[in-house]
């Protein structure tokens, strides 16, 4: 029988023995600013790239601490898959995407539009676009535009406007609904 030391399990090995069974039992959460204030154990992401044919479904946040190799691979999933241009993603970002999803009650991932926007695919979209932004703050890895099928461009808005996080705008026309860690501010119908 194989000597088991304290040396052979790892902290991430731990985190992710923990993420596993901690996934089954997580609370559910009736108010997103409890949950960004650090409320619960976990914090999870569910998204799927249109556009690359990737996808994430992972816990990037355990009991007060951010999963530095998981906001990594988000970082990677949400580039600009334009130029494959990588920015750390804002970590607020993700805590209002993920605390939208979950006041939602959905499994259903998120369908990644835009994360983050290197200047000359910024440029691209503004000179066909009156929508676009100068200073969008997905320029600074602040902003993702997402869509889910099972719920409607209000739905989502109500959602992420609930988390009180930042900036949620509402493309009806396009579906898709606009989160950032910016000011709080709200348009679009």
């Amino acid at each position: 029988m194989a000597d088991m030391t304290s040396s052979s399990i790892s902290r991430r090995g731990l985190l992710g023995a923990f993420a596993a069974t901690a996934v089954a039992a997580a609370p559910t959460y009736s108010n997103a600013a409890g949950f960004l204030r650090g409320s619960g154990d976990i914090r999870r992401l569910r998204m799927f790239s249109g556009r690359t044919g990737e996808r994430i479904d992972m816990i990037y946040w355990i009991e007060g601490e951010y999963i530095a190799d998981a906001v990594k691979e988000v970082n990677y999933f949400m580039r600009d898959w334009r130029t494959d241009d990588v920015k750390k993603i804002d970590t607020r970002t993700l805590d209002i995407l993920a605390a939208a999803h979950n006041l939602m009650y959905v499994h259903e991932p998120y369908m990644l539009i835009s994360g983050y926007r290197s200047p000359k695919t910024n440029a691209m979209l503004r000179s066909r676009s009156s929508g676009v932004a100068k200073n969008s703050r997905h320029l600074r890895g602040q902003a993702a535009d997402l869509r889910l099928s099972s719920r409607s461009v209000s739905q989502m808005a109500r959602a992420a406007q609930a988390c009180n996080g930042g900036g949620v705008g509402r493309y009806s026309k396009s579906n898709f609904v606009h989160m950032d860690c910016g000011p709080v501010r709200s348009w679009g119908a």
